[in-house]
This record gives structure tokens, sequence and C-alpha cells, in this order.
């Protein structure tokens, strides 16, 4: 498999070869939108409209045209990047016990890791967190469900703990899948935002974090359960 840090900074904005040339509406909306992903990844949401229409060679009435608001784009900016790359098989990997724990979550790592280790993905992230745009409560709440409380509930069924249904959940728990979701997004903020390199076998690296969380998580787990339950 293809290393996907090895695309660090391809996702940037490229100059356009020839910015007078005339476009039907689809190719133009698909020249914006591709343009206002390398701009807000590169400037964050603090950059102005006009300054992008300029880059893409266009007046900014005519961006308007396309997106009526700054807010029209950005919302069209998170449905390409974020909801776009989701890729609903990734929920049957978590629950499918016919494969052991480590097996199922070193498998969707991996695959997320494709997907997001990505120049514009985690830039524009970070960004939208400072500025206070929703991208982050909405993906981040996705995350949780589709992942993160699948996750606890396989924790328990995997080391013998009662299942939600009759222990209920708590936010503990919920701390122990952020810490290994927490890991792996970190990695990509050290080289995407801090510019540090980091090592080129992520494959390893993720196989490494996953053995140390599902051997960490069996050692507390059950405490945690007997202190909600007290």
């Amino acid at each position: 498999m293809d290393d996907p840090l090895s695309r660090a900074g391809q996702s940037k904005t490229k100059p356009l070869a020839d910015k007078r040339r005339r476009m039907n509406p689809s190719e133009r909306e698909a020249q914006i939108v591709e343009g206002a992903i390398g701009f807000f990844a590169e400037h964050g949401f603090e950059g102005k409209t006009r300054d992008l229409a300029k880059r893409l060679g266009i007046t900014q009435p005519l961006l308007y045209r396309y997106f009526p608001s700054k807010e029209s784009l950005i919302e069209r900016v998170y449905q390409e990047i974020y909801l776009q790359r989701w890729n609903p098989e990734w929920e049957s990997l978590i629950p499918d016990r016919d494969r052991p724990l480590v097996d199922r979550l070193t498998r969707f790592y991996k695959e997320y890791a494709r997907a997001v280790y990505d120049f514009v993905w985690v830039r524009i992230f970070l960004y939208s967190g400072l500025k206070g745009v929703d991208i982050n409560d909405r993906y981040l709440a996705i995350i949780k469900d589709k992942i993160l409380v699948p996750v606890c509930r396989e924790l328990r069924h995997d080391n013998g703990l009662p299942p939600m249904e009759d222990v209920p959940f708590n936010n503990e728990e919920l701390e122990l899948a952020w810490g290994l979701h927490g890991m792996f997004f970190y990695r990509a903020v050290r080289h995407f935002a801090y510019g540090l390199p980091i090592a080129k076998d992520i494959d390893r690296v993720i196989e490494n974090d996953v053995r140390v969380f599902v051997t960490g998580a069996r050692a507390v787990h059950g405490s945690m359960l007997e202190r909600a339950d007290r």
C-alpha cells in the first residue's frame, strides 16, 4: 500500500494554467471549490473571498453567483473534504467479531489514514476549531457515534465485561477511546501543521498504537466500570 504521508502538500492549490479560459457552470463550480479548499488550508477561515477570487482569476461577484455567502462555500468544503471521504463500510469493521479486536482496529485506522492524513484535511480541521466554524463539532459527532462508542462496546466484549445494555456507558470509557484516536490524529498534526518528520511506515506505527491501546485498556477497563457503578 502507498504511504499516505507521501502525498504531503500535494493537495495545496496549484496555479491555474489559464485563468481566462471559459468554463461551463459545473467546471467553474468545481474550480471554485478546489481553490477554496487549498486557500482555507493555507490561510484559515480568516481568508477573504475577494482574495480567493483574485487567486482563481475570477471576480468576487462571479464567486458569489455560485456560492451566495462565505458560509455556503465553507459548507461545500466540509461536504467535499470530510463527508465525501467518509467510507460507510468503515462502520462495519469495528463490530465484526469474527476477527480479533486488534485486527479490526488496525484495519480501520490504516484505511482511515489513507483518507485523512492529508495537508488540506488536517489544516482545515484545525483552522475550523480556532475560528469557531462548526466543522469540528459536526465531524467529531460522527467520530463519536460511528467509531468511539463502538470501540468501547467491543472493548467490553473483548475484556469479558458487562454490555452497555446492562451497565451504562460512561465518559471515562469514552476518554479511553479518545486516547487512541488522539494518538492517531496528533501524528498528522505534527506533520501537516508543525512540519515535523514522522515515521515513514505509518502502517507499522498504527499497528503499534493499537496493540498498546488494547493491552492498556484491558488493564484498566474493569476498574472504570467499578468506579462508575459505585
